[in-house]
């Protein structure tokens, strides 16, 4: 395997052509540039932390490998017989073990021979662009490789924590998004400012874990762009965990005192813990990209179209977090996709054979609670926005499948959003233990926009959760 350096018989780092430049090897880099060669493109990817990116090592990958374990007792305590074999709380070292293996102990050799057997050169250290179709690249040992592209340059550096500008908070070392997922240890106290899917989730990985938490959110609900019954029972599922969920929560200052401890400063009181989570959104890591070569700002989105192509230069593409279109893993890879087609249609005189439009009406996301929120498409509320007639089919999840997941009463809800005037789901919403996998037969119907007519035929294995479908088509009268 190659790293990417070439050198001149002095030693020096010499020049690098290929036809593309990839800079990120985070999973929508890496599909970007898996894609690329296997087109026959001669592509080199640039990485300054860990091939696999945030996703295998901070993100996606060690927060549900924290969020499992406490998923997987209390599935356990809801079923008879399976109950009483639980004698006691999670093994907080044990889970955090399992996180680490998770991430491969935070090492990515493992992920590298992937590039390497699709011919894709790896180079190591920040990227920058500093010409057209030039990227140099400086590696930890200060030296430089500059690498041209004939065709295309793809930027695929992700996302950052948002740390918001509260007085205080900085001095405060507040944990953020990489650090809670890498904690070495459980605090006894946790106070996590924002309700987003990173604060949701990791208030519930730690509470499980042990922590007493606070969650502070500025709104009135949990998950307002989704349906309201999502916000409604993670909200009850929440509290009966024993989390002090506060709604118009305005944070002031934030202190750490000198023995450690973090005071949160509210309008109306304080709150003291021993560690304080930022999880306030997350910000494009743009801002050592030289942006400034094709006329953008640093530290913003860059704007493309449903190729990915940016909209300041032809050769420029922009996937995954970077772009602030979706932020979301798997959209991330669904782009990488779509810009590799797009560069390599074009490189060879032709047109793009698809563009990224289900960015725009079919996005699925899971938010890894408990209950689980699973949707894809419109809410009701969207839908009505964009000018649809819109039915809105609602169902509790009473199935047999979700009796044996609960006997003793099963917490969810499912909600459709059908297009009336064409009888196609628009949207899909389930709310539930383990609903996570009934989601992509409802991006399929959204995809395909499935007539509710031809839905029906579509049998759902019985006893399973997935009969939640008869019920919704039900009511819808079909």
């Amino acid at each position: 395997m190659t790293d990417g350096r070439e050198q001149d018989e002095a030693g020096a780092e010499a020049d690098v052509e290929v036809d593309c430049v990839v800079v990120g090897a985070g999973p929508a880099g890496e599909v970007a540039a898996g894609r690329l060669a296997d087109h026959g493109m001669e592509t080199a990817v640039v990485e300054v932390e860990r091939v696999g990116g945030d996703c295998s090592f901070w993100a996606c990958i060690p927060s549900k490998a924290l969020l499992r374990p406490g998923h997987a007792r209390h599935a356990a305590l809801r079923v008879p017989g399976a109950a009483q074999a639980v004698t006691g709380p999670l093994d907080a070292d044990a889970v955090l073990a399992f996180r680490d293996e998770a991430v491969s102990g935070y090492d990515d050799s493992g992920q590298v021979p992937w590039l390497d057997g699709k011919g894709v050169r790896l180079v190591r250290g920040e990227g920058r662009l500093v010409g057209e179709r030039v990227v140099e690249v400086r590696g930890s040992d200060g030296g430089t490789t500059r690498l041209t592209a004939r065709h295309a340059v793809v930027l695929a550096t992700g996302s950052a924590a948002a740390v918001p500008d509260v007085p205080g908070l900085r001095d405060a070392a507040p944990w953020t998004s990489r650090d809670v997922t890498s904690a070495r240890r459980v605090p006894e106290r946790l106070v996590v400012i924002g309700a987003g899917v990173v604060g949701l989730e990791m208030t519930q990985a730690f509470t499980r874990l042990g922590s007493s938490v606070t969650l502070l959110e500025r709104g009135d609900a949990l998950l307002p762009r989704l349906e309201p019954v999502a916000g409604r029972l993670l909200t009850e599922a929440l509290t009966e965990d024993g989390v002090d969920v506060r709604f118009g929560a305005d944070v002031r200052r934030v202190a750490r005192d000198a023995d450690g401890t973090v005071t949160v400063t509210l309008a109306d009181g304080e709150v003291v813990a021993d560690e304080v989570l930022v999880a306030a959104g997350r910000r494009p890591r743009t801002d050592a990209l030289g942006l400034e070569v094709v006329g953008l700002e640093p530290g913003l989105a860059v704007p493309v179209d449903d190729t990915l192509r940016s909209e300041r230069a032809p050769w420029l593409y922009a996937i995954g977090d970077v772009n602030g279109r979706v932020l979301l893993t798997h959209q991330g890879k669904y782009q990488g996709g779509v810009a590799a087609d797009a560069i390599v249609a074009r490189a060879r005189g032709g047109e793009p054979p698809t563009t990224a439009w289900a960015d725009h009406a079919a996005v699925p996301q899971v938010v890894v609670t408990d209950p689980e929120v699973a949707a894809v498409g419109l809410t009701a509320a969207q839908a009505r926005d964009a000018g649809h007639e819109v039915r809105v089919l609602e169902h509790d999840m009473s199935t047999a499948g979700s009796y044996l997941h609960s006997p003793a009463g099963y917490r969810g809800g499912a909600v459709l959003v059908v297009d009336a005037a064409r009888d196609v789901v628009l949207g899909a919403t389930f709310v539930g233990q383990d609903v996570a996998d009934l989601l992509h037969s409802a991006t399929v119907a959204v995809v395909g926009e499935v007539p509710l007519s031809r839905l029906r035929h579509a049998v759902p294995s019985f006893p399973t959760m997935s009969e939640v479908w008869l019920r919704l088509l039900e009511e819808a009268g079909v």
